[in-house]
């Protein structure tokens, strides 16, 4: 077993930092890690199938986990999404994916169950790579969340309906009345549990103070939630979710997160590696047009009918088409259907076989859809830039070069004052949302000098420059510096290497980020351990004095690493004995 588990990391720290660097994503990294150690690779792992169960258990966490996130309100304000949304998704695709079947002469049966295993699309799969791209709070992907999530709750009568068509449902398990209420029992007993059992369990452990036992606690309320979803035939997945929406309210929610992160993403990488493992290879190096064929017709019929379903979501094109990259592909529950279907004799093992391949693709596709969508949408956004604001000369003496949270709270109090500015931003986007609130701005890069013409720089007396990004900031500074020399200057700086940068170019009014804020705070912790408002705000002011010195002084020095580390030890000394004088002096 420990061979295994070195195989498996080995594979993974070898593989996927390639795949990343490459901009292929994580997950086509496990994938070819998965490929490279099962049977159709080197054939250092034989035991696929029991690592797959064993690694489904990090999509039962991933799903604990998005669950904690989804208050009980916030999902029933979802469910137009989860079952109108993804209900059509669903028997949409299926009913297309099925009807091609038809089409290439497979029998209903098997056109009926592979189009229903096929619809289901990976959420192990699209979750990692939204949120690696930081897209789930988008619209497009709350909506595949939707999607995702009615899958699951489908895959269950799915799975019931599978043995109907093989003729054996009527001989075993309860009447489909008995088992909605056994189901209904379990869902209501898990709630009950959720407010009345697992908060005070929490509450207990909590009082232990041991973080393993509270990590192990965590873990005992995933895995009990599965094994009882596991036993009456549902999603432990599905489980697991519902465990995380009953703990969403919770005060230990936070604690939950942490305790699970860990174990979910190493387990998911289990399961991605897996996945790749299960795929039989000989097929596609043996019927690669066919295999290929099929995968470019899942993905595009997928695609089609979730574009379309995003556009019936109120998704814009633009995030229409996001939505049908997330989850074109085929999903981790097709692969128990077509287990299922095969020992009922639904499906044949060759079809099944071929089936899973083709869904193992177009899992790897998935990722190289997203390098596609990202190179087509900029240039479509280079294409499609907009011509700059035309700047009306106004005679404002204050010109404000970007209008983000610096610059806005610069405008207002400029403003308050009666005092008129222009103010320019590089973002067109950011300058239509702040024009709706009733800003005056105008889209355009201050740097460019007919730009700051037109805007009055040549009459104007002060430049604030206010833009984030460092680099850009020096450019706006340096083209200010050269062509409108009788401008004064107060300039942002983001950081220390920021300030000494501006202090290069001759511009000694400056303001650190986060630097006024911290002294305040600083304040505030002062009077909380005992010192006087006066006590406090003195040390503070004399501390910003003496900084501020310090950092001019050490100009000369910033290229110089060892001479800055010796000169900050100076300096903490130094600082130290004058605030020590400070307080002697009022004592």
């Amino acid at each position: 077993m420990l061979v295994d588990v070195a195989i498996f990391l080995a594979a993974a720290v070898f593989v996927v930092p390639i795949s990343k660097r490459l901009g292929l994503g994580t997950v086509i990294g496990y994938l070819v890690a998965g490929v490279l150690i099962g049977p159709c690779g080197l054939r250092l792992i034989s035991r696929v199938e029991e690592t797959l169960h064993f690694a489904e258990f990090g999509v039962v966490l991933l799903l604990f986990l998005i669950g904690l996130e989804l208050q009980p309100a916030r999902l029933w304000k979802m469910r137009g999404t989860v079952f109108g949304i993804g209900g059509a998704q669903v028997f949409a695709t299926a009913a297309a994916l099925g009807g091609a079947g038809l089409l290439f002469g497979v029998g209903w049966r098997t056109a009926l169950v592979a189009g229903l295993a096929l619809a289901m699309s990976s959420t192990a799969f699209a979750l990692q790579v939204l949120g690696e791209k930081n897209e789930l709070a988008r619209p497009h992907g709350k909506v595949a969340f939707g999607i995702l999530l009615f899958q699951d709750v489908a895959a269950i009568p799915t799975l019931a309906l599978v043995p109907m068509l093989a003729g054996g449902a009527s001989e075993h398990g309860p009447s489909p009345g008995l088992r909605a209420l056994i189901v209904l029992g379990v869902m209501v007993g898990l709630g009950l549990a959720g407010r009345y059992l697992l908060r005070p369990m929490l509450r207990f452990i909590a009082g232990a103070k041991n973080h393993d036992l509270s990590a192990a606690a965590t873990l005992l309320v995933v895995v009990g939630t599965a094994l009882l979803m596991h036993a009456i035939d549902l999603s432990e997945a599905l489980g697991a979710f519902v465990a995380g929406v009953l703990l969403a309210d919770s005060e230990y929610r936070h604690e939950l997160e942490a305790n699970i992160e860990p174990y979910k993403g190493l387990l998911l990488g289990l399961f991605f590696m897996a996945v790749g493992m299960s795929a039989d290879m000989k097929i596609l190096l043996g019927r690669p047009l066919t295999v290929a064929g099929l995968v470019v017709g899942l993905t595009a019929i997928k695609f089609a009918v979730l574009w379309g379903v995003g556009r019936l979501a109120k998704l814009p094109a633009r995030g229409s088409t996001s939505l049908a990259v997330a989850i074109s592909q085929g999903g981790e529950f097709a692969f128990v259907i077509f287990g299922v279907a095969q020992e009922g004799a639904v499906l044949d093992k060759a079809i099944a076989d071929l089936l899973v391949v083709v869904v193992t693709l177009s899992m790897a596709v998935t990722p190289l859809l997203f390098i596609v969508r990202d190179r087509v949408l900029a240039r479509k956004d280079a294409g499609a830039a907009r011509e700059f604001d035309e700047p009306s000369n106004e005679g404002n003496p204050v010109i404000i070069a970007g209008f983000g949270r610096v610059g806005q709270i610069v405008g207002r109090v400029l403003r308050a004052k009666g005092i008129a500015y222009t103010a320019l931003d590089a973002s067109a986007q950011h300058t239509d949302f702040v024009k709706r609130f009733g800003n005056k701005i105008y889209y355009g890069d201050a740097s460019r000098p007919d730009l700051l013409r037109a805007a009055g720089a040549e009459q104007a007396t002060l430049f604030v420059l206010a833009v984030d990004d460092m680099e850009t900031s020096l450019t706006v500074a340096k083209s200010v510096l050269h062509h409108f020399p009788h401008l004064k200057i107060i300039a942002r700086a983001r950081n220390r290497q920021h300030a000494y940068a501006l202090l290069g170019l001759g511009i000694d009014v400056l303001s650190r980020e986060t630097f006024a804020a911290s002294l305040e705070m600083s304040a505030w912790a002062l009077e909380a351990v005992g010192l006087t408002t006066s006590e406090a705000r003195s040390a503070v002011k004399r501390f910003a004095e003496y900084d501020d010195t310090r950092m001019r002084a050490l100009y000369h020095l910033r290229d110089d690493e060892k001479a800055l580390i010796a000169s900050s030890k100076e300096y903490a000394a130094e600082l130290q004995r004058i605030l020590d004088e400070d307080a002697n002096a009022v004592n």
